[in-house]
């Protein structure tokens, strides 16, 4: 009977973990953790009785499904890599669980807590900065829906919201466990102490989103979403000078109209040499339209590019040969600016996605180059540049992250450190097709502009496309998976946030912490052995 009553509230965990990722309020997180936090006690208060493992598998099966509800969309790209992605994941989160019973067993609850709540936000940093970064399910990301409830994200970026879980989630389990044990004394405090740790942060935020006001410096963009399918037209049916020419009638019926960009999606142009880019058809058309519709505006939009080596050149790690041996080249998922007076300038991805995009720790795995799946139309791992580059045009700073860099908050905030004043996130999205996946991706936008309080205009080969202004509110939008041009204006920030200035910050004084608290624990462990 309690084994059904622990699995059940094991899953129950795993659902409100799940619901803010398909559309529900991330306020359900607040309460999420507190169906494990019982298992969790359970098995601490009898642990004469069951070892130590007997909570991991419980704690795997809340894991599993939050990542299996929320990311399962993998699948349509690449179905190894999403029960790699998932059954991994899963398992990295279930062993800070244990680690956590471990550390409650040896010494008490507080401490654990604590540990917890360390390991938790090092374990999701490290999902930000090493090559296998995944950081899809940062707690702090479920609030993506709730931008009236999270404006304080310009002094903490996504993981003060995942602190801010965590911590809820540990009051109100103390408020669970002194009714469950009938400790009266300590459960009103609990109470008072919890609700103000949740209002505060809610009545700032609230007050400061109807109080926050954009400086008027207004300019016009328009996204264009050609809507190519990316399995069986955009790298195989449909000719490239047939894609270039629906961008372009798309892009013609808002010309004329004193559009200051164009902004296309990721990978909208195809095989650009990067020494002589002019040349390319796709840019060469671009130009074209520039020149006879808008010869002030500047075409934004994602293309794959190529850099050519000679043979006894110097060249990098990623550099692959073709077919036919003849050439070495190295290829970019980069975002391109064009004029009418012919200039290209060029912004190199730099944040790829694992598996699909590069092969993690290549220099160790370089013989597995080939497994690579890349989603630009080539395979082996692509090509990066680590330098930011922030276009500017008629005196107007604006940076292009590629797809999933949109993701990484600090990242994005090198762009707004180097003076954009404006975001345009370019992106193909149609390789998940109708899934949670891309209402994820276009959600996570918002807490970019909430966190740098930049306006974004955002372009996705099949949707969603749409512009958000500085306090993460949705402009406007376009439907999924039809062929559509949307106007808006938006207005420039150049004022830093916080959070734009620091990073993040609570990520990094959370891992120090965490090691501190892991040497206490090792130190702990070592002695009981000592006295056995």
């Amino acid at each position: 009977m309690m084994r059904s009553v622990l699995i059940l509230l094991s899953l129950l965990s795993g659902l409100l973990l799940s619901l803010p990722w398909l559309g529900g309020s991330g306020l359900v997180l607040l309460i999420a953790f507190v169906p494990l936090l019982y298992i969790e006690n359970f098995f601490t208060r009898n642990k004469t009785i069951y070892p130590l493992v007997s909570f991991w598998y419980y704690a795997f099966g809340t894991m599993l499904f939050w990542n299996t509800f929320t990311t399962w969309w993998i699948w349509h790209a690449t179905p190894a890599g999403a029960v790699f992605a998932i059954i991994a994941n899963a398992f990295l989160m279930s062993l800070l669980c244990l680690l956590f019973h471990a550390a409650h067993r040896a010494k008490n609850s507080s401490f654990a807590a604590i540990l917890f709540v360390m390991g938790w936000l090092s374990f999701e940093y490290l999902h930000f900065n090493w090559e296998l970064a995944w950081p899809w399910l940062t707690l702090g990301n479920g609030f993506a829906n709730d931008v009236k409830l999270i404006q304080w994200y310009e002094f903490t970026g996504v993981f003060g919201g995942s602190l801010w879980v965590l911590i809820v989630n540990f009051l109100i389990w103390q408020i669970v466990k002194a009714y469950l044990y009938g400790l009266s004394g300590a459960f009103m405090s609990r109470v008072v102490l919890t609700l103000v740790v949740i209002i505060l942060p809610l009545a700032y935020s609230v007050i400061r989103y109807f109080t926050y006001h954009e400086n008027e410096a207004p300019v016009t963009v328009a996204v264009v979403q050609p809507n190519i399918d990316p399995y069986s037209e955009k790298f195989d049916e449909m000719p490239y000078r047939e894609q270039y020419k629906r961008l372009l009638d798309l892009s013609a019926e808002v010309a004329n109209k004193n559009i200051d960009f164009y902004v296309g999606p990721e990978t909208a142009l195809h095989h650009v040499n990067q020494n002589h880019a002019e040349n390319a058809e796709g840019v060469r058309m671009v130009h074209r339209f520039l020149a006879e519709n808008d010869e002030d505006a500047a075409f934004i939009c994602g293309a794959m590019t190529y850099k050519y080596y000679k043979h006894d050149e110097i060249h990098s790690a990623t550099a692959r040969y073709s077919s036919d041996s003849a050439l070495i080249f190295d290829a970019y998922n980069s975002a391109l600016m064009l004029k009418a007076n012919k200039d290209v300038e060029m912004y190199h991805k730099s944040k790829l996605v694992a598996g699909v995009e590069q092969m993690p720790y290549e220099r160790y795995l370089h013989f597995l180059d080939k497994l690579v799946l890349n989603l630009g139309g080539t395979t082996g791992s692509l090509a990066t540049d680590s330098t930011i580059v922030v276009f500017k045009h008629r005196g107007i700073a604006f940076g292009v992250p590629v797809c999933y860099e949109s993701v990484f908050g600090e990242y994005l905030s090198r762009f707004v450190r180097e003076k954009a004043e404006l975001l345009f996130i370019i992106t193909n999205d149609g390789w998940w097709k109708n899934s949670p996946g891309y209402n994820q991706h276009f959600s996570f936008a918002r807490l970019q502009a909430v966190s740098l309080r930049r306006s974004i205009a955002r372009a996705a080969n099949t949707g969603i496309s749409g512009f958000i202004n500085q306090r993460g509110e949705l402009i406007s939008s376009t439907r999924w998976w039809v062929p559509a041009v949307e106007t808006a204006t938006l207005n420039r920030n150049k004022t830093l946030t916080f959070y734009a200035k620091t990073g993040d910050y609570i990520a990094r004084i959370a891992l120090f912490m965490f090691v501190l608290m892991l040497l206490n624990l090792f130190v702990v462990y070592l002695r009981g052995k000592t006295n056995r």
